[in-house]
């Protein structure tokens, strides 16, 4: 089977997005990076989530972006939104705080790096640019970028980046991973955890929950002070 570089960050929508690459018939090689996040619990969720997916390597790389990039999720003087309503996430010129300067570039292309040196030509990615914040390192423009730039930025070219959640409602995310057979419990997606629960207050926690109550499907997520 064909090698594919997999973006982990152990939320939702990169566990999703490495179930449809192994069910695409690739050996999936997991690439999760330390890049100066301030909570470490979504490494401990990646670390779960390619032990569970059975994939065929897992690298973890320190890649410290916090000296440069300002952002809620490397800076603890920059709060994380909370309690904002859902028609306000992600609405035209809603980029939030936590939008971390570059942080796609750069993951993608350690992905990059890491998929010429196997001699893979697939990278995934679980970028999704509806029912989320306002990124635009998640739009459709930036993977197509991203992708021309690979052809000419390596030795040989000949690399697709996969988005395959892009133009997904969270909905049906959750539908897709559950017909992968995805166990959501394992997965971490909050900018602002409670020591390892969700804080079930922050743009990522109401996506969260309203993926799993528009799926119909239970959500397992933790969330702090829920009984």
């Amino acid at each position: 089977m064909p090698d594919a570089v997999v973006l982990l960050s152990g939320g939702l929508d990169s566990t999703t997005s490495l179930a449809v690459a192994k069910d695409a018939g690739f050996t999936c090689r997991a690439l999760t990076v330390r890049y100066g996040q301030l909570h470490a619990v979504e490494l401990a969720a990646a670390r779960r989530v390619a032990a569970a997916l059975g994939v065929a390597d897992h690298r973890v790389v320190d890649v410290d972006l916090s000296p440069l990039a300002a952002s809620a999720l490397t800076t603890p003087s920059i709060a994380v939104p909370k309690d904002r309503p859902l028609a306000e996430i992600g609405a035209p010129g809603d980029v939030p705080s936590t939008y971390v300067p570059a942080r796609n570039t750069v993951l993608l292309a350690l992905a990059l790096a890491w998929a010429e040196s196997l001699g893979a030509r697939d990278i995934y990615v679980g970028v999704n640019v509806l029912d989320a914040s306002g990124y635009p390192d998640c739009r459709p423009e930036f993977i197509r970028a991203f992708e021309g730039l690979a052809q000419v930025a390596t030795r040989t070219g000949g690399f697709r980046i996969h988005a395959p959640l892009i133009e997904l409602t969270k909905a049906q995310i959750i539908h897709l991973g559950e017909r992968l057979g995805v166990d959501y419990s394992i997965t971490h997606s909050c900018y602002d955890p409670v020591d390892d629960a969700a804080c079930g207050r922050c743009d990522a926690c109401a996506l969260r929950k309203k993926g799993f109550a528009e799926a119909g499907v239970a959500d397992p997520t933790r969330y702090a002070g829920a009984r």
